[in-house]
């Protein structure tokens, strides 16, 4: 059994942590209106950049034939995917998730390039032997549009150039304060071809029949649409990623500041208990010297 001063520098540490992860709640629950402003932004924009993503996928399926750098399949076996994370920890799960999900995507590791938002998760990557193209980490502590349409001028630049043949998002999905899905999404190039037959189920025959038709030219409209539907896939990849660690960090605050406390009245029992015991010890020890004496 541990002596009394191991109990009591035990619980003594266990209260010093304590006091971190209380602090650490304190601060996510005053940040708790940014994180409700964040799930809303979250929640409003999801119809948007779902419909978005919907939409262009369908009119590029729709669209036939186009000749455009955007539009073609590249020769090249590289993969680019921006991986999106915080620059902060004590979030449990939240950045190591991504990790996983980037080393278990089964896309092998010499071809992926990656494109980094958050310290966290470039870290962890780059020392797993993953080549880091380019940090935006700065990015994710107050995302904007004007941020995603940067890197989305990055990752089309490359992929127009064939530096990367496919381009791909890895963020966490906000599905609700205690519940973040970590999501791998592919974004170039399309598969037009998968979302045409999709589609085919629920058309009448002349829809099936009839191609869209762009005004000004085809190449002129896929080169404004292109990058206007990068730019907001990836805002709202942002935005959920900031939800999610928000909700995150505050149950793992939670959820420490409970153990500890419960670590600590498990140690105040047991050094209560080493101590009615040397108590008892003492008491016997008198009493037995007094009965010596007389």
């Amino acid at each position: 059994m541990a002596s009394m001063r191991e109990i009591k520098r035990r619980r003594s540490s266990v209260q010093s942590t304590q006091q971190i992860t209380k602090a650490m709640k304190l601060v996510s629950t005053v940040k708790f209106q940014k994180l409700q402003k964040a799930r809303t932004r979250a929640e409003n924009s999801k119809a948007y950049f779902e419909c978005m993503y919907a939409t262009v996928t369908s009119m590029l399926a729709k669209a036939g034939n186009i000749e455009h750098p955007y539009l073609q399949k590249s020769d090249s076996k590289k993969v680019g995917i921006v991986v999106v994370t915080s620059n902060r920890g004590l979030a449990g799960g939240y950045n190591s998730n991504i990790v996983k999900l980037i080393t278990g995507s089964g896309i092998e590791k010499e071809n992926i390039r990656l494109y980094t938002v958050g310290h966290k998760g470039a870290e962890a990557l780059e020392r797993k032997g993953y080549e880091i193209v380019e940090d935006f980490s700065d990015v994710i502590e107050e995302p904007s549009y004007s941020d995603a349409q940067a890197i989305s001028k990055r990752l089309l630049t490359d992929f127009a150039a064939g530096e990367i043949g496919e381009i791909y998002v890895a963020y966490t999905f906000f599905k609700n304060t205690v519940s973040h899905i970590p999501t791998l999404t592919k974004l170039l190039p399309v598969d037009t071809a998968a979302i045409a037959e999709e589609e085919k189920e629920g058309e009448s025959s002349v829809d099936k029949l009839t191609l869209m038709n762009f005004e000004p030219e085809e190449e002129v409209a896929v080169g404004l649409l292109v990058p206007k539907y990068m730019t907001s896939i990836l805002y709202g990849a942002f935005v959920e990623a900031v939800a999610s660690e928000n909700g995150a960090r505050m149950q793992a605050m939670d959820s420490a500041t409970s153990n500890a406390e419960d670590m600590i009245n498990d140690l105040s029992l047991k050094y209560n208990r080493a101590r009615q015991g040397s108590i008892t010890q003492e008491l016997t020890e008198i009493i037995a010297g007094a009965e010596a004496i007389s």
